[in-house]
């Protein structure tokens, strides 16, 4: 069983709710987490991601738009990213 704090369940629900395709920030998540000052714990819990792959942590970035970290690697982040948004848009049969 994975154990995590109460606020981290709330980000990790949070960071769910992202569509495929789309990012939101730290700030975002952390408001809707119910902390919003506390996106600096936002990013700590989403480095220590247990499920990256089920928990899509990849689609949360900074402020300024930069894609910021991920455990498998900047690059692959910003690849999965534009992946990401091929598929959303081959769904809404936009492409």
């Amino acid at each position: 069983m994975i154990k995590m704090s109460s606020f981290a369940k709330q980000v990790y629900k949070a960071v769910l709710k992202i569509p495929i395709g789309e990012v939101r920030t730290y700030k975002w998540v952390a408001k809707e987490a119910g902390k919003a000052d506390a996106y600096r714990a936002v990013g700590t819990i989403l480095k220590n991601n247990p499920l990256p792959l089920i928990i899509p942590c990849h689609r949360v970035v900074k402020s300024n738009s930069d894609v910021g970290d991920y455990i498998f690697g900047k690059m692959r982040k910003k690849r999965l990213l534009g992946l990401e948004k091929e598929v959303a848009m081959c769904l809404a049969n936009k492409k």
